[in-house]
């Protein structure tokens, strides 16, 4: 293994730059992009300096690496990404605030409704079936509702 690591060329590096895009294609959440950015960076250090040690390449692209994925988690916490959409995949969120007729009562705290084709558990105060309710609030997969 350390004679194929001795022989290293700078396209060893860019082959090995493709295929770490290749696997953010197939496995998204932009990891191996930037591990792809640092085999690139890695593969172009070698192209002029082509006499670079085996090993000083592997940590260079070890510490490149290291330091690419931490600086983009770094940046991503630091300016979140805002969504035209908040509750986009968040469908309980989506119901707050509208109105809707309890399917069975609410008894003990609990009870069900439907809203557009599902069935959601509900939280609120003691009601009978068809009250008209307003959901106020989600925990979980129960919508807290009160009555309107």
């Amino acid at each position: 293994m350390s004679d194929f690591l001795a022989r290293a060329e700078f396209w060893h590096w860019w082959v090995l730059a493709v295929i770490l895009l290749a696997l953010e294609v197939a496995a998204p959440g932009t990891f191996f992009l930037w591990l792809a950015m640092a085999a690139g960076a890695v593969g172009l250090i070698v192209l002029i300096l082509p006499d670079l040690y085996w090993q000083i390449q592997v940590l260079l692209f070890a510490v490149a690496g290291v330091a690419a994925v931490a600086a983009w988690r770094l940046y991503a916490r630091r300016l979140p990404q805002t969504s035209d959409d908040p509750t986009l995949n968040r469908r309980g969120e989506q119901y707050v605030g509208q109105v809707f007729h309890l399917t069975e009562p609410i008894t003990d705290g609990r009870g069900r409704m439907k809203v557009a084709d599902t069935m959601w558990g509900v939280a609120g105060p003691d009601l009978p079936a068809g009250t008209k309710v307003r959901v106020v609030g989600v925990e979980g997969t129960v919508l807290r509702v009160r009555a309107e």
